[in-house]
């Protein structure tokens, strides 16, 4: 997240202009996890609402989330989709936030309901508390339902069992990650086994690790050019992924990529992909931290993104869809 120092700079900037955010609660309101969500529309270009194709990707709908009772839905930072449907993201502010899908006649996103949200809890069962402790970054699921979540500041993993009960602590790369640029990139990677998740840091290097060994090398995955960094991962049942990655300046604001990697490129050290989005304004973006892959109904891939706000009244948590044509 070193990237964004800009972006937090200009964000404070902006919110001093505007209404400040009411103060976030310490903790989810009303007791319980069922929380409300409100999702508003939004389109894939604003200047041309009529626009929904871009280098074989087509949009597929998405929303701006909000949550008017508990103000918690921000800073999510990455997201899995559910064998029933269900998102599932964690937060900056270590929450763990869940929501079903809804999607349309027209196999568009039209919402999300049945939203519930948690404080993730420590090894010795008691909530993380504070920044240091909390800011969740990666999120896994793996084939026997275990979650993983990487943080920054105190960089770890920990795996929550499926069954329930504390997270125990799960493999990490050995490397030294400074304190705002960490393990942003987690996802689980059944073709290398059921207990196998890949680990990728912003700076483009990803490993392969394994609950029952250590983790190793595995590839490095470059955006555009320096000035963008690794944010999310995706796999495919092939071993091929999708990987997101973010760049900000002042003048153009955020730029983001999406890309595709075929499993044979992944064998070579800096794989080029085979396709990439852009989202540059004036498309819809924002600081997109969290990727997802299911299947459409018609077999493509359906490539879903979250943005993290950083809690800041100048951005949005987006959800938006992609249909990639490419691949059936």
């Amino acid at each position: 997240m070193r990237r964004l120092a800009g972006l937090t700079a200009l964000a404070a900037l902006l919110a001093s202009c505007a209404a400040p955010p009411p103060p976030l609660p310490d903790k989810p309101q009303p007791a319980g996890p069922e929380i409300q969500i409100v999702t508003t529309p939004v389109p894939f270009d604003p200047s041309n609402p009529a626009r929904s194709n871009l280098s074989g990707f087509t949009y597929m709908g998405g929303v701006a989330i909000t949550d008017p009772v508990t103000n918690r839905v921000h800073g999510l930072s990455d997201l899995k989709v559910t064998p029933d449907g269900r998102v599932v993201a964690v937060s900056d502010l270590g929450d763990l936030f869940e929501a079903r899908l809804q999607f349309g006649a027209d196999s568009r996103l039209s919402g999300l309901i049945d939203g519930k949200l948690w404080t993730l809890k420590r090894p010795d069962g008691q909530p993380v508390q504070g920044k240091l402790e909390g800011d969740a970054e990666g999120l896994a699921i793996l084939a026997n339902g275990d979650r993983l979540v990487s943080f920054e500041r105190d960089h770890r993993i920990w795996r929550y069992p499926a069954a329930g009960g504390p997270p125990v602590v799960a493999p990490k790369p050995g490397n030294l990650f400074s304190e705002n640029e960490g393990m942003e990139g987690l996802t689980e990677y059944p073709f290398a086994g059921p207990d196998a998740y890949l680990v990728g840091s912003e700076e483009g290097e990803v490993w392969l690790c394994r609950l029952s060994a250590a983790c190793q090398s595995f590839s490095v995955l470059n955006g555009p050019d320096l000035e963008y960094g690794l944010t999310a991962l995706a796999p495919f049942q092939d071993g091929s992924l999708v990987a997101v990655h973010r760049a900000f300046d002042p003048l153009r604001g955020v730029r983001i990529t999406v890309s595709v990697y075929v499993a044979a490129a992944l064998k070579g050290r800096q794989p080029q992909p085979m396709a990439r989005l852009t989202l540059n304004a004036p498309l819809t973006t924002d600081n997109i931290e969290g990727v997802a892959l299911i299947t459409s109904p018609t077999g493509a891939a359906r490539i879903l993104l979250l943005s993290d706000d950083n809690a800041s009244a100048s951005q949005r948590t987006l959800l938006l869809v992609f249909d990639w044509t490419g691949r059936k």
